[in-house]
């Protein structure tokens, strides 16, 4: 198979920007990635791009802007006229979008390619803003969806004190039923799940993008406002503006960029959820992808250094450590409250701070954790530096379907030089 490369990469911070479009995120975070792949102005290597993969999920619900947003968030770019595919696969719509491009580089269609996720969330109407997720599930199957999910928490009582924590979404009660299977399950504690979270607060320190930079002790996580037991809002994703893009190439023009700086796509693959028991675990739909992502890398979970996981709440930092196969099935509550997923310990997870710290604006966030690994593989990444890190993964999933994630991409990056 054709080598392939990220040799640029960009991010804008992640937060609240009421006054940037989606157009102003996506010129930012491609000028840095254009920049960062060593063209100061972007006219030359802006020629040189093939084809653009622009990814966006929520442009639609909050500006009733659908069909060609990636021509339009790119028209003022310095690109030459290249074709440009919109990408929407719910919260995986930007790890998706690299996907695609590698896709596109390896079947000899393009030698350079752009992959680029934005998004607008926050606005002044507050009920816009929460009914991006709404479209994420099964709008036409919501009672049997929610039955279904809800169903996972069974056997596992909420305090008397926190039944009721006032007004949230439906969706937090979703997660609140995957922490208590959880628990259930395998005797996950409330104290592990704040240890990944506090944990990722402390990383997010050391991380300029980062929309919280607030550091948090465990128990200072588990003190926080209750939105569903066990779940506080510390552990949980914000609501977030922002934009990140990768350039990638094929080896035979890597020459044109630093080479000691390219970071080799080892594997990426996607997955479609929605087709297990709920106490088949070992057929979830990340664990399955991911399998495939490390057998097309090469490579074995013992391999990797350095992961960056989709944790909309801290759970599912736990879960998907699990998944990864960074530990055993259960093992994951227990591998947060070690200290081994810090940076520093056997396998740091999230040195970006993750979902939690770092934001998630839906449809950039996969190539806000390739933009985060590249920077841990190239030892640019200052003060949270994984140090001596060659091998990476990133797992980015989104949607509901059944009784988990809809979409999911894993990808595996190596130091290349």
């Amino acid at each position: 198979m054709t080598d392939i490369y990220i040799v640029g990469v960009g991010m804008t911070p992640f937060g609240k920007f009421l006054d940037k479009s989606v157009q102003d995120l996506t010129r930012e975070a491609v000028s840095a990635a254009l920049l960062d792949a060593g063209s100061d102005t972007g006219l030359s290597l802006g020629n040189s791009i093939d084809s653009a993969f622009f990814a966006n999920a929520a442009q639609g619900a909050m500006e009733r802007q659908f069909s060609i947003r990636g021509e339009l968030a790119l028209r003022d770019i310095p690109l030459r006229p290249v074709p440009v595919v919109n990408v929407e696969n719910a919260c995986a719509s930007a790890s998706t979008a690299l996907n695609m491009a590698y896709t596109h580089i390896l079947s000899g269609q393009s030698e350079i390619a752009l992959a680029v996720g934005a998004e607008k969330m926050f606005d002044e109407d507050k009920a816009k803003m929460f009914g991006i997720f709404d479209g994420s599930w099964d709008v036409h199957g919501v009672d049997k969806s929610t039955a279904t999910l809800l169903a996972l928490g069974e056997g596992v009582e909420t305090p008397e004190e926190y039944r009721d924590t006032g007004p949230h979404s439906v969706f937090m009660d979703v997660y609140q039923a995957f922490a208590k299977f959880h628990m259930r399950e395998f005797g996950t504690t409330p104290r592990q799940i704040a240890a990944a979270a506090a944990k990722n607060h402390q990383h997010s320190v050391d991380n300029p993008l980062a929309q919280y930079r607030k550091p948090f002790t465990v128990d200072e996580v588990l003190a926080g406002r209750m939105i569903a037991w066990p779940i506080t809002l510390p552990m949980c994703s914000p609501i977030s503006d922002g934009a990140a893009a990768a350039i990638l190439c094929t080896g035979s023009a890597l020459s044109k960029f630093d080479t000691s700086r390219a970071i080799r796509i080892r594997g990426t693959a996607l997955g479609s959820g929605g087709r297990r028991d709920p106490s088949d675990y070992r057929s979830e739909v990340s664990h399955l992808t991911a399998k495939r992502a490390y057998e097309m890398a090469g490579l074995d979970p013992k391999d990797i250094d350095v992961a960056e996981v989709h944790d909309a709440t801290a759970l599912g930092e736990i879960q998907q450590t699990e998944n990864l196969m960074l530990c055993g099935f259960g093992e994951g509550g227990p591998l947060a409250e070690s200290g081994a997923t810090t940076i520093g310990g056997r396998i740091p997870v999230n040195p970006s701070g993750g979902l939690e710290c770092k934001g998630h604006p839906i449809g950039a966030t996969g190539l806000g954790q390739i933009y985060e690994l590249v920077g841990q593989l190239r030892g640019e990444a200052g003060a949270r530096q994984v140090e001596g890190a060659r091998i990476a993964v990133a797992e980015n999933g989104g949607g509901l379907i059944g009784v988990e994630s809809a979409a999911v991409c894993v990808s595996v990056l190596e130091k290349a030089a």
